[in-house]
């Protein structure tokens, strides 16, 4: 288990200027809850890694992200990955882009596989949880083990979003006050393509409910 945490050369722009331009049209008390929200992002692939993107660009203050795999070739027709990162660990190579974007944000990231034994540990801190795991068997874990045993927060993750339907078909459905589901809920990347623009869709709305939520727009 490897925890990056290098920190790149400071840009000539301020934090302060950094913080401003990501929260622009914002008031302040919305920018003062994105900015002390904390997320944790469990799979860094086609959702996890512009999910962690999308959240960076709106100035949210720390991003915990967890992920055991490295980039392949194959990643970058849906992931937010480039042929240099290629064979590098997703949560070094991540990092590094969130930084180019925000070098002030608070983004902790981890080489570690989820398991039954890490997680209450990788949950613990966080009051958001995006689930954006690829294997059925990760996702249940993750998404029951939050529901039944840390039900006080807010959990938000994706089921169907593979193949090239239509963009009505992607809903966002509340399944309790703290549970949010993304995505078709039926196609699986088992049986079709996956389409860039359709993975990025659904990591939108992703990321989209996880803003709702820091702003206190979902009740």
């Amino acid at each position: 288990m490897a925890k990056v945490t290098e920190m790149p050369e400071m840009p000539a722009f301020t934090a302060a200027a950094t913080k401003q331009a990501l929260h622009k049209g914002l008031s302040p008390e919305q920018s003062s809850l994105l900015q002390a929200a904390q997320v944790a992002i469990f799979g860094l692939g086609g959702l996890g890694s512009n999910v962690a993107m999308w959240l960076a660009r709106l100035g949210v203050g720390q991003l915990l992200l967890y992920d055991f795999d490295r980039v392949e070739l194959s990643n970058l027709n849906r992931q937010y990955y480039f042929v240099e990162d290629v064979g590098e660990y997703k949560a070094v190579a991540l990092l590094k882009h969130l930084r180019a974007v925000n070098p002030y944000g608070d983004y902790q990231s981890r080489v570690v596989r989820l398991t039954q034994d890490n997680l209450a540990e990788l949950v613990d801190t966080a009051p958001i949880i995006c689930e954006a795991l690829d294997k059925p068997e990760t996702k249940a874990l993750l998404v029951n083990g939050v529901l039944e045993s840390f039900p006080d927060k807010f959990l938000v993750a994706a089921s169907g979003l593979a193949g090239f339907g239509t963009s009505d078909s992607m809903q966002v459905r509340q399944i309790t006050p703290h549970f949010y589901l993304c995505g078709d809920g039926s196609s699986s990347f088992l049986d079709l393509p996956l389409c860039g623009a359709r993975v990025g869709l659904c990591a939108a709305q992703e990321a989209l409910t996880i803003a709702r939520i820091i702003l206190q727009m979902e009740v």
